[in-house]
């Protein structure tokens, strides 16, 4: 059975992947309210693609399928900037939304079920070498080796790797499935001559 929750919602130009992480600059009122709340009681907020309008000003229109997000270090060099780095838990559809008086967006989201893990076919396994070099350039430690072997978490990797559009991020996130997710990453690597050795 799906499970239904009530959580503000944080409509971004750009994607969250279920276990990325993401740096934000809060100060907007609303935010930085919304914020307070989410490190005071450690809950969390939703992080979705604005479809309609802007991040600051009138509340934007979000698409429907966003992710879960929750603070995992917080700094506030100044006062009225709190800065903030978010890391992506469970995805979720918008089933209801509506706007407080601050302009803060709510909603009703019922949170998909993590993807299964399931291990990298062999017509991709080339993508977990490209991930390997990808990490070493950016000074990264390589992750364990059953994390790059488990299909849906190299997929959502590769969404944050590639610099993708954010209209194609979002189609990436709302694909059920990661196989075939993982299908469209390996084509625009192989267009992008990252397979290459």
């Amino acid at each position: 059975m799906s499970q239904i929750i009530e959580i503000p919602l944080f409509p971004l130009h750009t994607v969250l992947f279920p276990e990325g992480a993401l740096p934000l600059r809060i100060f907007e009122p609303r935010y930085m309210d919304m914020a307070k709340v989410c490190l005071r009681d450690g809950s969390a907020f939703g992080i979705c693609l604005i479809a309609e309008g802007k991040e600051v000003g009138q509340p934007a229109k979000p698409h429907p399928v966003g992710t879960v997000a929750r603070i995992a270090e917080w700094d506030m060099p100044q006062l009225g900037l709190l800065e903030v780095l978010v890391r992506g838990e469970q995805r979720f559809r918008v089933i209801e939304r509506w706007v407080e008086n601050s302009g803060l967006l709510r909603a009703r989201v019922e949170l998909w079920p993590n993807e299964p893990r399931r291990p990298v076919a062999d017509e991709y396994s080339r993508l977990v070498a490209v991930l390997r070099r990808a990490m070493a350039m950016a000074g990264e430690e390589p992750p364990p080796a059953d994390r790059l072997d488990d299909a849906a978490w190299l997929s959502y990797r590769f969404c944050e790797l590639l610099d993708l559009a954010p209209a194609l991020c979002q189609e990436l996130l709302e694909t059920e499935e990661c196989s075939e997710r993982l299908a469209e990453i390996f084509r625009i690597c192989a267009g992008k001559g990252l397979l290459e050795t």
